[in-house]
């Protein structure tokens, strides 16, 4: 193996490898969405990755849906993440902010504001979600935006992206994946809208591409990246043709400035998409329409990351759960030392154990 352990460069970061950590939302931030003195000691563990992409971060306490979510819209959280930055970046690591708003995956148990969640269109998902004052709870009915209220919405990723850079951060990935806002406004079946934010193709991908190109333009698009899930039916979410529409999306989206597109990969990917059975097709078919840095998640192995890098396919891969228990991923896949496993039943728990108490094998 060559290029996984070699630089390489999305945009304005110059990564010391190719391995690149996921976003893992973990749930260790306080009420107020502050990241806890544990969350400093988690990622500076794992700052030998390439790049490490910070857990979904809300953008206000309205994009907040899960309970201890971090965000990024007070003093007290920027000041918080500085500390992070700083750590990570004194053991040579790269770090950029993920800015997730939940949309209408969200319940008010769960935040600290009562307005009712917000969405593209008032539709209800199906399934329920964990609340720590009443454990699982059917999610509510949310409320569409209005038209007006939707340049704010897009003001408000840009100064969450701003904010992320004062926090230290090297850059910031918007998530239009896994049915959350942006998710939302793509898919046909949560974006019902009738005022040229919906109704086409090119309506759905409007706010997605006006909200990238504000970030952009608020923190150079070097230093943004973009997720998107084609094909993952997450969170109640379904898409007519959903590579269609990303395909479209990718066309409008500057991908040529920006530092990278992140593809997340899933068992229904394939499927959801031409039916063939082989998610690398699909990978394909949105490789052709980003003109900068792709890469990739879902299942890799180092040795299936590698045949990925050199097939030009990817610039980076992009590993998840096995950073969680192994926060010398990266070492241990170089040496082929073996890889512990997690415990589940941990992972959106409150504190440091199983999230910042895992040994490293180095």
């Amino acid at each position: 193996m060559t290029l996984l352990f070699k630089p390489t460069q999305l945009g304005a970061l110059r990564l010391a490898n190719s391995i690149v950590m996921a976003p893992l939302t973990r749930q260790r931030a306080d009420a107020m969405g502050v990241p806890q003195p544990h969350v400093v000691d988690y990622y500076a563990q794992r700052a030998s990755a390439g790049l490490i992409i910070a857990e979904g971060t809300q953008p206000s306490f309205a994009g907040q849906g899960y309970c201890r979510t971090p965000g990024i819209h007070t003093p007290e959280q920027i000041a918080a993440w500085k500390q992070v930055t700083d750590a990570v970046h004194a053991r040579g690591g790269k770090i950029v902010l993920q800015i997730m708003h939940a949309g209408r995956i969200a319940h008010s148990l769960n935040r600290q504001i009562p307005d009712e969640p917000v969405a593209p269109s008032a539709v209800t998902p199906a399934g329920t979600m964990w609340t720590d004052q009443k454990q699982m709870q059917p999610y509510p009915a949310p409320r569409a935006f209005e038209t007006a209220e939707l340049p704010g919405l897009i003001e408000e990723f840009a100064q969450a992206a701003r904010n992320a850079i004062a926090a230290g951060f090297d850059g910031v990935e918007l998530h239009a994946a896994n049915g959350y806002l942006l998710n939302q406004f793509l898919s046909s079946n949560t974006n019902q809208r009738a005022d040229g934010y919906g109704s086409s193709v090119s309506g759905r991908i409007r706010f997605v591409v006006e909200t990238t190109q504000a970030v952009a333009a608020a923190i150079g698009a070097d230093r943004t990246g973009i997720r998107i899930s084609p094909g993952h039916m997450f969170n109640d979410l379904v898409d007519a043709n959903p590579l269609e529409t990303h395909l479209a999306l990718l066309d409008a989206l500057p991908t040529a400035d920006m530092a990278y597109v992140h593809v997340m990969k899933a068992d229904s990917f394939a499927a959801a998409l031409n039916n063939a059975g082989d998610p690398d097709a699909a990978l394909q078919a949105l490789r052709a329409r980003i003109k900068g840095p792709m890469l990739a998640a879902g299942g890799y192995t180092a040795e299936t990351g590698e045949a990925a890098l050199q097939s030009g396919l990817i610039q980076a891969v992009v590993f998840g759960r096995p950073f969680i228990a192994n926060p010398d991923l990266v070492e241990r896949l170089r040496d082929g030392t073996p890889l512990a496993a997690p415990n589940d039943k941990l992972f959106y728990t409150p504190g440091p154990k199983g999230y910042s108490d895992y040994p490293s094998a180095h």
